[in-house]
């Protein structure tokens, strides 16, 4: 019973290359096969390998139960050796009483490396030296990564330079003529945004973009102060000075009211258009309310036409 139980038991192994060079690698694969009711040691084929081979690697012993009731092992191995000699390896699988079942016997060459002399002498690694910092490489190095930086430069400035006094009148930016006065303008715009209702038909963000796009495009016309190409922020920072000292204005009321409010109608669009914020009825108005009081209070007093 026990011989046929042994019979059964089936051990096999594949070795990818059967000749290489000392140190290089190769694979093995090794299988058992054997019946559910034999008990097998503890295997791991790479404590079976003759002296001189060594398993770099050697993956988890697989099982697998299969389908005609047999239990089946499998490992991979990657194989190296240093030895200039020809070795057998014949895997094995030792049940519960000592009795094994062995492989075909796979033979793998281990080759010398051409040129190696086995007479020679080996010596150790020479231990790692400190090399002494030749200063003068280092300074070279930063003289000519400035000398790079003041090159490009050099050349940035040349360039705007020579674009500057080069440019035709055709190429400078047009400023724009204006028939009529600023505020009037302003006025006329808000309005029709005050008019159109859009905030009460829920285009809260529209409302506020149109809104500050006209209280924007005032202050370009009536300080110079290009807000429709800035953030809030340098636009508030540009108007500040010129409404607290009120230099050259006409302001009603105190012109550092009339910066908070502007301020404050400022960043509840920015929230508006960017944070999605939902603005209240009364906000929205405040807004317009804001919008009138600041072209009232900042216009130029005079009915001629202006030219800016």
């Amino acid at each position: 019973m026990i011989g046929n139980l042994l019979a059964a038991i089936l051990v096999s192994a594949s070795i990818d290359s059967t000749q290489m060079v000392m140190g290089e690698q190769t694979d093995m694969h090794v299988q058992v096969t054997h019946p559910a009711e034999v008990s097998l040691q503890a295997l791991d084929f790479s404590e079976q390998l003759p002296a001189g081979i060594e398993a770099v690697r050697h993956g988890a012993i697989d099982t697998v139960a299969l389908s005609d009731g047999q239990i089946q092992l499998s490992q991979h191995l990657v194989l190296t050796g240093f030895a200039d000699s020809t070795f057998a390896i014949r895997p094995y699988a030792v049940t519960a009483n000592g009795d094994t079942v062995s492989a075909q016997t796979q033979y793998l060459t281990i080759l010398k490396p051409e040129g190696v002399d086995e007479m020679e002498d080996i010596f150790d690694i020479k231990a790692i030296e400190n090399v002494p910092v030749w200063w003068w490489d280092v300074v070279k190095w930063i003289v000519l990564a400035i000398g790079c930086l003041l090159l490009a430069l050099g050349g940035y400035y040349i360039w705007l330079w020579y674009v500057r006094t080069h440019q035709r009148p055709s190429d400078l930016p047009v400023k724009p003529v204006y028939t009529r006065p600023a505020d009037i303008d302003a006025l006329e715009q808000l309005d029709a945004i005050r008019d159109a209702k859009i905030w009460q038909k829920g285009q809260t963000k529209q409302y506020h973009t149109e809104l500050t796009d006209v209280v924007r495009t005032y202050i370009g016309r009536r300080f110079d102060v290009h807000s429709t190409e800035k953030t809030s922020n340098e636009t508030l920072r540009e108007l500040k000075p010129i409404l607290l000292k009120g230099e050259g204005l006409q302001v009603t009321g105190d012109g550092k009211d009339l910066y908070a409010k502007l301020s404050k109608m400022l960043q509840l669009a920015d929230f508006v258009k960017f944070a999605k914020y939902e603005a209240m009825p009364d906000e929205n108005e405040s807004a317009l309310t804001t919008a009138y009081d600041f072209v009232n209070e900042t216009k130029i007093p005079t009915e001629q036409t202006v030219n800016e």
